[in-house]
Parts: C-alpha cells; sequence; structure tokens
C-alpha cells in the first residue's frame, strides 16, 4: 500500500515539474522581440582623407595700443599746479594738460628782464655819450655784447617757463592720469598719457624661434574680444635686437581702420610656424550633432561612426585633428541620414 502512495506522489510531482517548464517556455516566447528588419544599402559618395604639409600656425597673445601714443612728462622739478582736463576727454593738439608752477623759474626770467633792460638803458647811455665824444667805441661795443648776452638769458629763462606748461602734441584723447594736482613732479615722470585719433596696433613679442618668419607688409590673422570673426592685421615694424630675458622680439601690426578697438585689450594673433602634416577632408563630410562633430568611414562595405576633431578651414576643406586618419575613406554628404553599420553602395 505505501508504494503504491509513493508512486503516486511522484507521479503528481513529475507533472507539476512539466507544467512549469511549459509556462517557462510560453513565458519567454511571448517576451522574445523580433530582430528589426536590416536597413537598405545607402548609394554615397565617398572621399579620401589626405594627408598634407601645411605651414604650421602659433597663437601668440597681444595688446591693442594706439598707434599714435605719447607719455607726457616734465623737463623741470615742481608742484603740479592744474591738470584741466579729464580721463578720457578729446583734446586739440596745442591744448593745455597740465600746468606746473616752478617759483624759482619764475624768478630767473624777472631776473633775465630786468638785466636785459638795464644793459640796453646803459648802451644808449653810451651810444649818446660816444656822439658827444664823451665815451669810446669800446665800452659801447662791450654793452653791446652786454644786451646780448642777457636778452640769451632771458631767451633760456622763457624756454624754462614754457616747460611749466605742458600741452597736447596732436589731436587725441586722455587715455591715462598718473598724477595729481598739488603733488610733486620731477623731470621725466610720467604725469599722463595721450593717444592719437590714427587707428590702432597690435603689439605681441615674438619668440625668437618664429620672428624669422615674420615678414614686413605681410598679413597675420587677429581676432579680438568685442569683434567678431578674425582681423587682418600688416606686419609694420619689428625691433632690431631681442629681450634678453624672454628670448623674444618685438612687433607691431596694424588694425585695419575703423576696428572697434580699446588700448590695452588683449589679441590674440596667429603666426606662421614649422610646417606639420595633417589630415583633411572635404568640409561637407563633417555633421554636426550638439557640440559633437562626426563623418561615416567606409569600412568593410558599411558605415562605420567617428567622431573626430577638426581644425582650421582649408579652401573647402577641413583639418582633422584626431579621429581619423589619411587614406580611410568617409562619407561626403547625405551623411546626416546614415545609420551605424548601414551597408554602402559607392556611385561611380
Amino acid at each position: 500500500m505505501k508504494t503504491n502512495l509513493d508512486k503516486g506522489f511522484l507521479l503528481s510531482v513529475g507533472a507539476l515539474v512539466l507544467l512549469g517548464m511549459g509556462a517557462c517556455s510560453k513565458r519567454a516566447g511571448e517576451a522574445s522581440v523580433e530582430t528589426p528588419p536590416a536597413l537598405p544599402a545607402a548609394l554615397v559618395e565617398l572621399a579620401v582623407a589626405d594627408g598634407v604639409e601645411l605651414p604650421g600656425r602659433v597663437a601668440i597673445t597681444g595688446v591693442v595700443r594706439a598707434s599714435e601714443r605719447a607719455v607726457i612728462a616734465p623737463k623741470v622739478m615742481g608742484t603740479i599746479r592744474s591738470i584741466p582736463v579729464d580721463l578720457g576727454q578729446n583734446v586739440r593738439a596745442g591744448d593745455l594738460l597740465v600746468r606746473i608752477e616752478a617759483a624759482e623759474i619764475s624768478a630767473k626770467v624777472l631776473q633775465a628782464q630786468a638785466q636785459l633792460t638795464q644793459s640796453k638803458r646803459d648802451l644808449e647811455r653810451e651810444r649818446s655819450l660816444l656822439e658827444k665824444g664823451a665815451s669810446t667805441s669800446e665800452t659801447v661795443k662791450n654793452l653791446t655784447d652786454r644786451v646780448t648776452i642777457a636778452n640769451a638769458v632771458l631767451q633760456e629763462a622763457e624756454v624754462m617757463l614754457g616747460y611749466t606748461e605742458l600741452r597736447a602734441p596732436f589731436d587725441g584723447s586722455v587715455s591715462r592720469i598718473y598724477s595729481d594736482e598739488g603733488s610733486l613732479s620731477a623731470p621725466g615722470m610720467p604725469l599722463l598719457e595721450v593717444q592719437g585719433d590714427a587707428g590702432y596696433e597690435v603689439e605681441a613679442s615674438i619668440p625668437e624661434s618664429l620672428a624669422g618668419r615674420l615678414e614686413l607688409g605681410a598679413y597675420y590673422s587677429v581676432s579680438l574680444p568685442a569683434s567678431e570673426g578674425q582681423l587682418q592685421a600688416v606686419l609694420k615694424e619689428v625691433s632690431s635686437g631681442f629681450d634678453i630675458s624672454s628670448r623674444t622680439v618685438t612687433a607691431r601690426f596694424s588694425l585695419p581702420g575703423g576696428v572697434s578697438a580699446r588700448s590695452g585689450q588683449f589679441a590674440k594673433l596667429v603666426v606662421l610656424g614649422p610646417s606639420k602634416r595633417v589630415v583633411t577632408v572635404p568640409e561637407s563630410a563633417v555633421s554636426r550633432v550638439g557640440q559633437m562633430e562626426r563623418v561615416f568611414v567606409a569600412h568593410e562595405g558599411a558605415a562605420q561612426l567617428r567622431l573626430v576633431k577638426t581644425g582650421a578651414r582649408l579652401d573647402g576643406d577641413i583639418e582633422v585633428l584626431g579621429g581619423l586618419d589619411a587614406g580611410e575613406r568617409v562619407v561626403v554628404g547625405g551623411e546626416s541620414a546614415l545609420r551605424e553599420g548601414q551597408a554602402l553602395i559607392v556611385k561611380r
């Protein structure tokens, strides 16, 4: 009797196991997804990524300055009596910028004037006496020389007095003021700076290794923070000597007229460097998705997606800095509709 019960129990368990396996098999079948149909082959044109030798380009930071500028400094010592101009004020050539009070120089002018007046009076008296025979020609000659000397002393004193008034050397504007009224000035000490209206230039320190590639009169690309795109600046001047500490040479590049710039702005200048070998493809081979740049490469008859980094544009081509090797074939045009792995048919 026990044997029959055991057999029945085993049969029941086996049936349950078979039923469970069937249910699992059914659920697995329901969860399976059908393989999507293959994409149709795309008809495309291909171009070969070229490896070309190009002159290298080196970016150098420069500073924008007015083409015409002057630092106003006195030639005499004294107290700054007045600065009748403000920062940014437009001035005309000859306008008064700074007046210096120098009592000693003013006193010398008065003294020279008095000396000249006395010398002339003495000369006139002796000439009158000479006509009456009461003087000599030698005395008159000595007094004439004394008048000449006194006149020269007065002119010198007046020139020194003129140095107490500093005037604008050309039309422009006041770009900097270094001192205040009441301050003591000394010969050669900058008091203010004037910049002209003749335009702007970029001043840059060029490394010694690149200085030999500079060419006077040639155009160079410049970008400014306030200007869109690239500007073309002309190299107008290169210093004859190198800075010993930095091993650089100073160069000045004239910006085109009418450009929106301010003195002191930074500028990025591009000069030629050592040649380098780069990979280029037609611009139409590169597409952009957001911030990413990509190309499709023909690999074993199918489209292979590559993310790339591009550089300079070169007459319809574009430099590829990474992600592609010279000699690889890229899809030109219509690549936006391609998909990874899609079969390709090349136009003949």
